[in-house]
């Protein structure tokens, strides 16, 4: 892979299998599955992906609900591996996907950073180190030791994006996290990652708001059925897919 490429995937595709009829309970389920009764359908949620991306580019991801676009993202994160082709990443990875996905409820919002550090690959050192500037972030000293089955999904979400940001990435993965807490925690938001992209950060991001990928992305693809229909400038991608 070239020295100035840090996203390559060649020929990628990935595949689910779903369910070709409807079961009502576990009973049935398990009554099937031991008969060798179950039926899937094959669905390709991304067929035969090529696509470069260059070390600091900020590349936007749009296409209907079901394209494909979290499913690239995920794979990009190392959370899922392809079916068929060959993907390379060469870098550290902040990946704001599900924000709190990796929490364990029962623990304070303390103990989460500790345990969503290491998710992330963050030493314990690290996180000692980053802890304040962590929760100064997300606003949460008042309720720092309560367990977050407490929270709201709003405050769930400002820890997550607050620990996946505490470091500085080589490349980040954002997945319509934007809408994140009030208006006010939003611009945090928008600033922190506006600091990690001007810091030569590789940015994939996807977002259902014009303004939004406009405002952070130089190159935009579109993806429909699983597949790249077009790839391009964000002002020539975006003009045809918001307005088709």
């Amino acid at each position: 892979m070239p020295e100035d490429i840090v996203i390559e995937m060649s020929h990628v595709s990935m595949m689910f299998n779903k369910s070709s009829e409807k079961i009502d309970n576990l009973k049935e389920y398990l009554i099937k599955f031991c008969k060798g009764n179950l039926r899937f359908e094959e669905f390709w949620a991304l067929k035969d992906i090529t696509l470069s991306i260059q070390k600091g580019e900020s590349l936007g991801i749009v296409g209907l609900n079901g394209s494909g676009k979290s499913t690239l993202l995920k794979l990009v994160a190392g959370v899922l591996s392809p079916a068929s082709g060959t993907l390379q990443v060469k870098g550290n990875i902040a990946p704001l996907i599900e924000l709190g996905a990796g929490f364990d409820v029962d623990l304070t919002a303390r103990e989460n950073v500790y345990l969503n550090g290491a998710v992330l690959g963050y030493s314990h050192r690290e996180m000692i180190e980053k802890f304040e500037s962590i929760i100064d972030f997300a606003e949460l000293w008042e309720f720092v030791d309560m367990p977050i089955k407490n929270y709201s999904s709003g405050m769930v979400s400002r820890l997550g994006f607050s620990i996946a940001t505490a470091n500085l990435p080589d490349i980040l993965i954002v997945d319509e996290v934007l809408g994140v807490g009030d208006y006010k925690f939003r611009e945090k938001c928008r600033e922190r990652m506006e600091q990690i992209i001007n810091r030569g950060a590789t940015v994939l991001f996807v977002s259902h708001d014009q303004k939004q990928v406009e405002e952070v992305c130089s190159r935009v693809i579109w993806l429909e059925k699983g597949r790249i229909r077009m790839d391009g400038t964000c002002s020539d991608v975006c003009r045809a897919y918001f307005e088709a």
